[in-house]
């Protein structure tokens, strides 16, 4: 193990109680992850991914085991500092995008920054992030149902980014893209890795997992 990990997981395991019986989501799970590194986590359907991708990102809890990020145990944190873990310290790019579809994509991208800050924006950070990706003024005005499914993950990478976390989560980020797309994606993700950040990614395609440095497989909610 190394001696401080920016990411700990000490045998965590999730139970989901079924009327039909447990479904063991997650068993004995344990791995570090160093500052900087960029893991991708594959395996067949069901066999834990996302739910280890939600403990990593404190959408949920363990039902036993501990997850320490940044050295801290987030099991003793209560509701506000996991909070203020999510805000501060975690980016989430979702497979679905989920950007609120009532909001333009400038204010999907402020989002964040809104509730961190309690304030609009104005250091012109998501004018800046939306031009790094690719998202002009025009489109950054519109609705998210009205762009391609493409701009739609530039705007959600963005939006990740706009606190400035220093882990970024990514649930399958070129699952609903056409190969070029996925591809410019993909060149996206390895340039902020290089920049510093941390990266873990659900994927379940082979040629996206080249891109990080470290494999983890997990078969039946462990890691083979």
């Amino acid at each position: 193990m190394d001696e401080n990990p920016l990411i700990e997981l000490r045998e965590v395991t999730k139970i989901y109680p079924l009327p039909s019986g447990d479904v063991i989501a997650l068993d004995q799970v344990s791995f570090t992850v160093r500052e900087g590194e960029f893991v991708a986590i594959m395996g067949p359907s069901g066999s834990g991914k996302s739910t280890l991708l939600n403990q990593l990102g404190c959408l949920d809890r363990p039902t036993s085991g501990d997850l320490y990020i940044k050295g801290k145990n987030t099991r003793e944190m209560n509701d506000r500092e996991l909070t203020d873990l999510r805000l501060n310290t975690i980016g989430y790019i979702f497979q679905r995008f989920n950007l609120i579809p009532l909001l333009s994509a400038y204010e999907n991208v402020e989002y964040p920054f809104l509730m961190k800050n309690r304030k609009p924006d104005d250091t012109g950070r998501v004018d800046l992030l939306l031009g790094l990706v690719g998202i002009d003024r025009a489109l950054a005005a519109h609705k998210p149902p009205e762009l391609s499914g493409g701009q739609q993950q530039r705007v959600a990478v963005a939006r990740a980014l706009v606190n400035e976390p220093s882990i970024l989560l990514c649930d399958e980020p070129t699952g609903n893209l056409d190969s070029v797309t996925g591809h410019q994606i993909m060149e996206m993700i390895t340039d902020l890795n290089r920049k510093g950040r941390t990266i873990l990614m659900v994927t379940h395609d082979q040629a996206v997992a080249e891109y990080s440095a470290r494999t983890i497989v997990m078969r039946d909610g462990r890691i083979v």
